[in-house]
């Protein structure tokens, strides 16, 4: 799992910074370790530089160009300590998919929310898959529109 010795604190926004004092350990080591996986979904789907924001609160990842994707935000609480939350936009079928491909994942409620259990190895392979999927959402769909 990466830390954010690896460079990611360096170049993460304030805001971003600021939210993590508040979580656990555990949960600022899977979002910096996520944070990676999301970067290099992004590159490696050649979508162009992500912006990183709070949404509600929360961190949030978003390709800056248009109608490219969706966003994906991360959440965590001292009220479910255990858990890293993901969140992915309820007006796409995105935690539906997941759920159909990685029905061990994490509780997801097929809508919006996948949970991940910060007590078990960091599931990185579908959390990339997620990242590309949700970052290259809009023109996947357009893709899928133009066939056939």
């Amino acid at each position: 799992m990466r830390s954010c010795h690896d460079g990611g604190m360096d170049h993460a926004p304030a805001p971003l910074l600021s939210v993590l004092t508040t979580w656990s350990e555990p949960a600022r080591d899977a979002l910096w370790a996520c944070r990676g996986l999301f970067h290099v979904a992004a590159e490696q789907a050649e979508i162009g530089p992500l912006d990183e924001s709070l949404k509600w609160g929360q961190p949030a990842w978003r390709p800056r160009a248009p109608r490219t994707g969706s966003t994906l935000r991360m959440g965590w609480s001292a009220g479910q300590p255990q858990n890293l939350l993901l969140f992915v936009d309820c007006k796409t079928d995105l935690a539906a998919r997941m759920r159909e491909i990685y029905p061990d994942l994490g509780v997801n409620d097929g809508r919006r929310q996948i949970a991940l259990d910060l007590g078990r190895p960091l599931p990185e392979q579908p959390i990339a898959h997620l990242a590309q999927m949700t970052f290259c959402y809009h023109l996947s769909r357009r893709a899928a529109r133009t066939v056939g």
